[in-house]
């Protein structure tokens, strides 16, 4: 998979992209990422990336002009079907999707989810634009790009972190990335148990799907510390009780820090039932 990153500031994504998962993934030849300097597609001796809004207001708008060069570049003409996502059933019925995705950062953009960067995965190679000052010219949206994507509802100086988030958060769903592939799949927003078929044959699963929600409370050793004990159903062996544990406090986090995502979550009786008890004793311990 590939990414490629439209910026004023190349120079802002040296550190974040040569550490961690990001290098050891590019190193390995699983992903590459190509950083784009906007101001190279300028013709001007000031390298103008930038002009003030038509219809007057604050603050200046990144012109279209060296944006669409910069796309050309990479071969992204205006509306081409190059840069639409092509579909492929493979033989065992799924999809394999190929092509480009333009994407425009942007505080006006669709939330950006976990769902979606699973999606994204899929896709060979991710053009990310990112915005600067009072944002980008709209015919540049309108002309070239898939979609909009916002990282959350607050307003950056500039694009640049979001793409970072984007790529890492889309590039640990790519296969071999991770050194374990269940870690992606067990974690906060990841999918339901029907989903994942990463269980080893005779290995009881003691992790639960988060199916949309949060994910679980991790321990390790020392098993006391700063005078807290980790939970004993954790230590005893019992897969059963560590799995409903586990779901329990999926359950209980969720509904403390973010209850909105209860709303679309596929529940069952069980976790309806734990819900209830959870609300009926809101405020007591465990």
């Amino acid at each position: 998979m590939r990414f490629e990153i439209i910026t004023i500031f190349p120079g802002f994504f040296a550190g974040i992209f040569e550490h961690g998962i990001v290098r050891r993934a590019q190193a390995e030849g699983l992903v590459g990422i190509g950083l784009h300097d906007l101001r190279t597609f300028t013709h001007d001796r000031h390298r103008t990336v930038d002009d003030r809004p038509f219809g007057g207001g604050e603050g200046m708008v990144l012109k279209p002009e060296p944006l669409a060069e910069a796309l050309g570049a990479l071969g992204i003409d205006a509306k081409t079907a190059e840069k639409q996502v092509l579909r492929f059933a493979q033989d065992d019925g799924s999809e394999l999707k190929v092509g480009t995705r333009v994407i425009l950062l942007s505080a006006q953009g669709r939330r950006f989810t976990q769902a979606l960067a699973r999606e994204l995965a899929k896709v060979e190679r991710v053009v990310l634009i990112c915005g600067r000052y009072e944002g980008v010219d709209e015919r540049i949206n309108e002309l070239y790009c898939d979609m909009e994507l916002s990282i959350g509802d607050y307003v950056l100086s500039g694009g640049e972190l979001a793409a970072a988030v984007v790529v890492d958060t889309v590039m640990r769903l790519v296969p071999g990335v991770l050194g374990n592939e269940a870690s992606g799949e067990f974690e906060s927003f990841g999918v339901a148990d029907a989903e994942i078929g990463t269980d080893e044959a005779g290995v009881p699963r003691s992790q639960h799907g988060a199916g949309g929600l949060l994910d679980y409370p991790h321990y390790t050793r020392p098993a006391e510390f700063g005078g807290v004990r980790a939970p004993e159903v954790l230590m005893n062996g019992d897969h059963l009780q560590i799995r409903k544990w586990r779901r329990e406090q999926q359950l209980r986090k969720t509904l403390k820090n973010r209850p909105d995502l209860l709303e679309r979550a596929e529940l069952s009786e069980e976790d309806r039932r734990m819900l209830d008890d959870l609300g009926s004793n809101d405020g007591e311990g465990d």
